[in-house]
Protein backbone atom coordinates (compact mmCIF):
# COMPACT_ATOMS: atom_id res chain seq x y z
CA UNK A 1 0.00 0.00 0.00
CA UNK A 2 1.25 3.14 -1.34
CA UNK A 3 1.01 6.23 1.15
CA UNK A 4 0.53 9.59 -0.66
CA UNK A 5 1.56 12.15 1.38
CA UNK A 6 0.90 16.05 0.23
CA UNK A 7 3.49 19.05 0.16
CA UNK A 8 1.20 20.82 2.45
CA UNK A 9 0.63 17.62 4.89
CA UNK A 10 4.85 17.63 5.05
CA UNK A 11 4.61 21.53 5.90
CA UNK A 12 2.15 21.52 8.72
CA UNK A 13 4.29 18.75 9.81
CA UNK A 14 8.09 20.83 9.94
CA UNK A 15 5.64 23.75 11.01
CA UNK A 16 3.83 22.40 14.03
CA UNK A 17 5.48 19.72 14.90
CA UNK A 18 2.96 16.93 14.26
CA UNK A 19 0.54 16.28 11.56
CA UNK A 20 -2.23 13.38 11.18
CA UNK A 21 -2.54 11.18 8.74
CA UNK A 22 -5.79 8.94 7.56
CA UNK A 23 -5.96 5.59 6.01
CA UNK A 24 -2.10 4.78 6.14
CA UNK A 25 -2.02 1.12 7.13
CA UNK A 26 -4.43 -1.13 5.19
CA UNK A 27 -6.47 -4.10 6.83
CA UNK A 28 -4.07 -6.47 6.56
CA UNK A 29 -1.20 -4.66 8.01
CA UNK A 30 -4.26 -3.74 11.06
CA UNK A 31 -4.99 -7.74 11.32
CA UNK A 32 -1.45 -8.07 11.93
CA UNK A 33 -0.77 -5.75 14.47
CA UNK A 34 -4.25 -6.92 16.40
CA UNK A 35 -2.41 -10.64 16.18
CA UNK A 36 0.49 -9.03 17.60
CA UNK A 37 -1.20 -6.95 19.93
CA UNK A 38 -2.72 -9.53 21.42
CA UNK A 39 -0.02 -11.79 22.20
CA UNK A 40 1.96 -8.46 23.39
CA UNK A 41 -1.02 -8.14 26.10
CA UNK A 42 -1.08 -11.96 27.05
CA UNK A 43 2.36 -12.74 26.71
CA UNK A 44 4.57 -9.06 28.02
CA UNK A 45 8.30 -8.30 27.15
CA UNK A 46 10.48 -8.25 30.21
CA UNK A 47 10.61 -4.75 29.62
CA UNK A 48 6.62 -3.80 30.61
CA UNK A 49 5.28 -1.47 32.91
CA UNK A 50 2.52 -1.74 34.43
CA UNK A 51 1.58 1.98 34.91
CA UNK A 52 -1.43 2.03 37.03
CA UNK A 53 -0.21 1.11 41.01
CA UNK A 54 -3.26 0.53 43.67
CA UNK A 55 -5.96 2.35 44.08
CA UNK A 56 -5.75 3.66 40.50
CA UNK A 57 -9.04 3.08 38.44
CA UNK A 58 -8.45 0.84 35.57
CA UNK A 59 -5.40 -0.73 33.35
CA UNK A 60 -2.52 1.02 32.09
CA UNK A 61 0.10 -1.29 30.18
CA UNK A 62 3.23 -0.37 28.59
CA UNK A 63 6.02 -2.05 26.49
CA UNK A 64 8.92 -0.94 24.13
CA UNK A 65 10.92 -3.15 21.99
CA UNK A 66 8.84 -6.02 21.38
CA UNK A 67 9.83 -6.11 17.03
CA UNK A 68 13.02 -8.05 18.90
CA UNK A 69 10.14 -10.73 20.09
CA UNK A 70 7.07 -10.73 18.59
CA UNK A 71 7.27 -11.20 14.09
CA UNK A 72 4.19 -9.36 13.43
CA UNK A 73 5.57 -6.23 14.94
CA UNK A 74 9.09 -7.03 13.52
CA UNK A 75 7.44 -6.93 9.89
CA UNK A 76 5.16 -3.96 10.26
CA UNK A 77 8.71 -2.51 11.28
CA UNK A 78 10.63 -3.35 8.42
CA UNK A 79 8.32 -3.56 5.53
CA UNK A 80 4.97 -1.39 6.49
CA UNK A 81 4.14 2.14 5.60
CA UNK A 82 6.09 3.67 8.22
CA UNK A 83 9.75 4.18 7.23
CA UNK A 84 8.06 6.10 4.21
CA UNK A 85 6.17 7.95 6.33
CA UNK A 86 9.03 9.40 8.17
CA UNK A 87 11.09 10.02 5.80
CA UNK A 88 8.56 11.79 3.53
CA UNK A 89 7.82 13.98 6.74
CA UNK A 90 11.45 14.18 7.75
CA UNK A 91 12.69 14.90 4.12
CA UNK A 92 14.96 12.04 4.95
CA UNK A 93 17.08 10.17 2.52
CA UNK A 94 17.01 7.26 4.37
CA UNK A 95 15.61 6.03 7.33
CA UNK A 96 16.87 4.06 10.69
CA UNK A 97 14.36 1.66 13.25
CA UNK A 98 14.92 3.12 16.48
CA UNK A 99 12.23 0.74 18.61
CA UNK A 100 8.49 0.50 19.16
CA UNK A 101 6.31 1.05 21.98
CA UNK A 102 2.95 -0.60 22.71
CA UNK A 103 -0.10 1.72 25.13
CA UNK A 104 -2.74 -0.24 26.10
CA UNK A 105 -5.24 1.44 28.14
CA UNK A 106 -8.37 -0.47 29.43
CA UNK A 107 -11.96 1.28 29.79
CA UNK A 108 -12.28 3.36 33.08
CA UNK A 109 -8.35 4.26 33.45
CA UNK A 110 -8.11 7.46 34.53
CA UNK A 111 -4.25 7.71 34.57
CA UNK A 112 -2.66 10.32 31.86
CA UNK A 113 0.70 9.96 30.00
CA UNK A 114 2.26 12.67 31.91
CA UNK A 115 3.36 15.06 29.58
CA UNK A 116 7.30 14.60 27.54
CA UNK A 117 9.37 14.80 24.80
CA UNK A 118 10.11 11.07 23.46
CA UNK A 119 13.76 11.93 22.30
CA UNK A 120 15.25 12.95 25.85
CA UNK A 121 14.85 9.70 26.93
CA UNK A 122 16.96 8.17 23.73
CA UNK A 123 20.84 8.10 23.45
CA UNK A 124 20.19 9.74 20.00
CA UNK A 125 20.70 13.65 18.36
CA UNK A 126 19.27 14.75 14.79
CA UNK A 127 16.03 13.65 13.15
CA UNK A 128 13.50 11.92 15.15
CA UNK A 129 10.41 11.21 14.07
CA UNK A 130 7.20 9.12 16.32
CA UNK A 131 4.51 7.66 14.62
CA UNK A 132 1.64 6.79 16.70
CA UNK A 133 -0.83 4.14 15.31
CA UNK A 134 -4.12 3.55 16.93
CA UNK A 135 -5.46 -0.05 16.87
CA UNK A 136 -9.37 0.81 18.19
CA UNK A 137 -11.25 4.21 17.60
CA UNK A 138 -10.33 7.09 19.48
CA UNK A 139 -12.84 9.93 20.44
CA UNK A 140 -10.75 13.40 20.76
CA UNK A 141 -11.42 13.50 24.42
CA UNK A 142 -8.89 9.91 24.63
CA UNK A 143 -6.74 10.85 22.25
CA UNK A 144 -3.07 11.73 22.27
CA UNK A 145 -2.33 15.98 22.82
CA UNK A 146 0.13 17.54 21.18
CA UNK A 147 1.73 21.42 22.22
CA UNK A 148 1.99 23.03 19.32
CA UNK A 149 5.27 23.58 17.85
CA UNK A 150 7.34 22.82 20.77
CA UNK A 151 9.36 21.05 19.25
CA UNK A 152 11.17 24.12 18.14
CA UNK A 153 11.69 25.54 21.30
CA UNK A 154 15.27 24.16 21.75
CA UNK A 155 14.39 23.03 25.05
CA UNK A 156 14.70 19.57 25.96
CA UNK A 157 12.92 18.56 29.48
CA UNK A 158 13.86 15.35 31.38
CA UNK A 159 12.52 12.52 31.13
CA UNK A 160 9.97 11.55 33.95
CA UNK A 161 9.11 7.71 34.51
CA UNK A 162 5.43 7.24 33.53
CA UNK A 163 4.74 5.39 36.53
CA UNK A 164 6.34 6.96 39.51
CA UNK A 165 7.09 11.38 37.94
CA UNK A 166 10.89 9.87 38.72
CA UNK A 167 13.28 11.48 36.29
CA UNK A 168 16.33 10.38 34.65
CA UNK A 169 19.81 11.61 33.65
CA UNK A 170 20.34 13.20 37.33
CA UNK A 171 23.84 13.70 38.45
CA UNK A 172 25.24 15.11 41.79
CA UNK A 173 25.20 18.77 40.03
CA UNK A 174 21.38 18.33 39.59
CA UNK A 175 19.52 17.35 35.96
CA UNK A 176 20.75 17.14 32.56
CA UNK A 177 17.94 18.40 31.62
CA UNK A 178 15.21 21.17 32.79
CA UNK A 179 12.26 19.83 34.49
CA UNK A 180 9.10 19.75 32.22
CA UNK A 181 6.60 22.94 32.69
CA UNK A 182 2.98 22.08 34.07
CA UNK A 183 1.80 22.04 30.84
CA UNK A 184 -1.89 20.38 32.82
CA UNK A 185 -2.50 23.44 34.76
CA UNK A 186 -1.64 26.08 32.44
CA UNK A 187 -3.68 24.45 29.33
CA UNK A 188 -5.01 27.78 28.29
CA UNK A 189 -1.55 29.19 27.67
CA UNK A 190 -0.31 26.43 25.13
CA UNK A 191 -2.20 25.64 21.48
CA UNK A 192 -2.83 21.92 22.42
CA UNK A 193 -3.89 19.77 19.19
CA UNK A 194 -5.68 16.72 19.19
CA UNK A 195 -7.55 14.03 16.97
CA UNK A 196 -10.40 11.88 17.23
CA UNK A 197 -8.58 8.88 14.98
CA UNK A 198 -9.24 5.57 13.55
CA UNK A 199 -7.26 2.45 13.06
CA UNK A 200 -5.72 2.76 9.62
CA UNK A 201 -4.55 6.20 10.74
CA UNK A 202 -1.39 7.61 12.15
CA UNK A 203 -0.28 10.64 14.08
CA UNK A 204 2.88 11.36 13.18
CA UNK A 205 5.26 13.74 15.21
CA UNK A 206 8.56 15.37 16.10
CA UNK A 207 11.10 13.53 19.16
CA UNK A 208 10.97 17.00 20.29
CA UNK A 209 7.32 17.71 20.38
CA UNK A 210 5.53 17.92 24.18
CA UNK A 211 2.84 15.76 23.99
CA UNK A 212 0.34 13.37 26.64
CA UNK A 213 -2.86 12.00 27.12
CA UNK A 214 -5.84 11.62 29.02
CA UNK A 215 -6.97 8.05 30.45
CA UNK A 216 -9.44 5.92 29.01
CA UNK A 217 -13.11 7.23 30.07
CA UNK A 218 -16.05 7.24 28.85
CA UNK A 219 -15.44 4.81 26.67
CA UNK A 220 -17.00 1.53 25.72
CA UNK A 221 -13.52 -0.26 24.39
CA UNK A 222 -9.91 -0.80 25.29
CA UNK A 223 -7.42 2.04 23.64
CA UNK A 224 -4.34 0.07 22.06
CA UNK A 225 -1.87 1.99 20.36
CA UNK A 226 1.35 0.97 19.01
CA UNK A 227 4.48 3.57 18.63
CA UNK A 228 7.27 3.69 16.08
CA UNK A 229 10.07 5.57 16.54
CA UNK A 230 12.66 6.36 13.28
CA UNK A 231 15.97 8.40 12.95
CA UNK A 232 16.61 10.65 9.87
CA UNK A 233 19.59 11.36 7.61
CA UNK A 234 21.78 13.33 10.90
CA UNK A 235 21.13 10.84 13.57
CA UNK A 236 24.10 10.16 15.36
CA UNK A 237 24.95 8.42 18.77
CA UNK A 238 24.79 10.29 22.06
CA UNK A 239 25.59 10.13 25.20
CA UNK A 240 23.51 10.75 28.39
CA UNK A 241 24.34 11.39 32.46
CA UNK A 242 23.30 7.68 33.26
CA UNK A 243 21.50 4.77 30.76
CA UNK A 244 18.31 5.64 29.20
CA UNK A 245 15.35 4.16 28.20
CA UNK A 246 15.61 1.73 26.86
CA UNK A 247 19.34 1.68 26.94
CA UNK A 248 21.36 -0.73 24.25
CA UNK A 249 24.34 -1.86 24.74
CA UNK A 250 26.44 -4.13 22.66
CA UNK A 251 26.29 -2.76 19.26
CA UNK A 252 29.77 -1.10 19.36
CA UNK A 253 29.14 2.75 18.77
CA UNK A 254 30.66 5.64 20.04
CA UNK A 255 29.15 9.44 20.45
CA UNK A 256 28.76 11.27 17.18
CA UNK A 257 28.98 8.00 15.03
CA UNK A 258 26.28 7.66 12.48
CA UNK A 259 23.75 4.99 13.91
CA UNK A 260 24.05 2.42 11.12
CA UNK A 261 23.92 -0.76 12.58
CA UNK A 262 22.17 -4.00 13.10
CA UNK A 263 20.51 -2.85 16.03
CA UNK A 264 19.14 0.45 14.30
CA UNK A 265 18.56 -1.25 11.04
CA UNK A 266 18.52 1.34 7.77
CA UNK A 267 15.13 0.14 6.45
CA UNK A 268 14.41 3.25 4.27
CA UNK A 269 15.06 2.88 1.15
CA UNK A 270 13.51 -0.27 0.45
CA UNK A 271 16.66 -1.71 -1.09
CA UNK A 272 18.85 -1.35 1.65
CA UNK A 273 18.00 -4.84 2.97
CA UNK A 274 21.37 -5.45 4.72
CA UNK A 275 21.22 -3.58 8.35
CA UNK A 276 17.55 -5.39 8.32
CA UNK A 277 18.79 -8.61 7.64
CA UNK A 278 21.17 -8.02 10.28
CA UNK A 279 18.66 -7.07 12.84
CA UNK A 280 16.80 -10.20 12.48
CA UNK A 281 19.77 -12.00 12.92
CA UNK A 282 20.80 -10.32 16.49
CA UNK A 283 16.97 -10.18 17.47
CA UNK A 284 17.60 -14.27 16.90
CA UNK A 285 20.37 -13.65 19.34
CA UNK A 286 19.09 -11.65 21.68
CA UNK A 287 19.53 -8.21 21.49
CA UNK A 288 20.88 -6.56 24.43
CA UNK A 289 18.42 -3.82 26.12
CA UNK A 290 17.81 -2.58 29.72
CA UNK A 291 14.66 -0.76 30.50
Amino acid sequence: MAVAISDAQVETFQRDGVTHLKGVVDRDWLAKLEAGVERNIAHPTPLHTVQTTQGEGGFFLSDICMSQQIPEFRDFMLNGPAPAIAARLMKSQKINFFADTLWVKDVGTSKRTRWHQDQPFFWVDGQMTVIWFPLDPVAKENSLELVRGSHTWNRWFAPELSKDGRDLYRTASGAAFERMPDIESSRGEYEILSWAVEPGDCIAFNGLTVHGAPGNQGSARRRRALSSIWMGDDARYAERPSPGRPHFEGHGLKPGQSVDCGYFPRVWPRPGRLEAERFARFTDAGLQIRN
